[in-house]
């Protein structure tokens, strides 16, 4: 499972016209399953994101975490992050896992981001056409692959 995991001060996905999803200070999640993922994956990337402290104490230190600063999370799923542009000039899709098994994953992943202590876990729509609007703080982003979480 790949996240590119953004700290944001707002965050909104809007599907047909619709806002699906909305946070205030937090983390915008958009989140890639590839072929192979498990619950495993899911449980350890939750883990991490959870525990992450990548938001500023009053010396302005990234110090605290979610739990800290009463943080939520939008999370969009996104199989473009499993792309390889290793040949040619059009993106390969071959290591996304199949919807069928990505989307299990993914609300398993929002599931555990909840077992975690994230109180607010709000989603987009799986494989819709999603339109996401935020504020970018810092900017802070980070790019977490499960498969090198201990």
């Amino acid at each position: 499972m790949k996240a590119v995991l953004q700290r944001v001060t707002e965050c909104t996905v809007t599907v047909e016209g619709r806002i699906t999803g909305s946070i205030n200070s937090g983390f915008l999640i958009l989140l890639g399953v590839e072929k192979g993922d498990s619950h495993s994956d899911a449980e350890k990337l939750a883990r991490k994101t959870a525990g992450l402290r990548i938001f500023t104490d009053e010396n302005d230190k990234m110090n605290l975490s979610l739990a800290d600063i009463g943080g939520g999370v939008l999370v969009v799923s996104n199989f473009t992050l499993c792309g390889s542009c290793r040949k040619g000039r059009r993106p390969s899709f071959d290591g996304a896992a199949a919807p069928e098994t990505a989307e299990p994953l993914y609300e398993y992943f929002c599931k555990c981001l909840q077992e975690n202590g994230v109180t607010q876990v709000e989603k987009g729509i799986f494989g819709a056409d999603m339109k996401v609007a935020l504020l970018n703080d810092g900017p802070v982003t980070l790019i977490i692959d499960s498969r090198e979480l201990a």
